[in-house]
């Protein structure tokens, strides 16, 4: 990514949060970073498109960590821990990002919107088969519902949003640790044993 093209980001990040998506123009975005309308469309084909290069960063990022969490643990349990904690950090990372998507995601043009509602649900997919896994290895209850059980989990971290700030009592690895603890006590057979918090990895 060129130096640019993320001082665009970051520039229509704030901008969009103070004003919202139709309140800001790419003159104004342009003029606060100092740069041309060509320098804009040099990155970007338009408004729209930056708004979905927003929705799109930290939901690659969780998707991404995702699968590497399905490629290196063969264990549920391990598995679950792993995606719980980034899909928690990216709270901390995109903190702007994420609020601009809740704010904004109305405005996305319908082609961009398919894009994105893929990804998320090719993470919830991910999540859902980390239950079924867990299920089937005996790692986790038998009486779970799958679904709702994942549905219960996006809810519970995506609502983080909401409440997490960096110059909080706990740090994001903190409150990953606290999710993953809260979600794994409720999953797990009695029978497998839990070793919380530092002894997690």
């Amino acid at each position: 990514m060129t130096e640019l093209r993320q001082k665009i980001i970051e520039s229509s990040l704030l901008l969009f949060e103070q004003d919202g998506f139709h309140g800001v123009t790419v003159k104004q975005i342009v003029e606060n970073v100092g740069t041309s309308k060509g320098g804009f469309y040099h990155h970007f084909s338009s408004k729209d498109e930056l708004l979905y290069v927003i929705h799109d960063t930290f939901i690659s990022y969780v998707l991404e960590k995702a699968s590497i969490a399905n490629a290196i643990h063969t264990s549920p349990t391990l598995k679950l821990q792993a995606i719980i904690k980034d899909f928690v950090k990216v709270f901390d990372l995109y903190k702007p990002h994420i609020s601009v998507f809740y704010q904004e995601n109305i405005y996305l043009k319908p082609h961009y919107a398919k894009l994105i509602n893929e990804k998320r649900n090719l993470f919830k997919e991910m999540i859902i088969q980390a239950i079924k896994d867990g299920k089937k290895a005996g790692e986790f209850r038998q009486d779970l519902s799958v679904e709702i059980t994942s549905m219960a989990i996006l809810g519970m971290v995506n609502w983080t949003y909401k409440w997490y700030k960096q110059s909080g009592e706990k740090s994001i690895n903190e409150i990953g640790d606290i999710f993953v603890d809260l979600i794994l006590r409720s999953v797990l057979n009695k029978e497998v044993e839990y070793a919380p918090f530092e002894n997690m990895f």
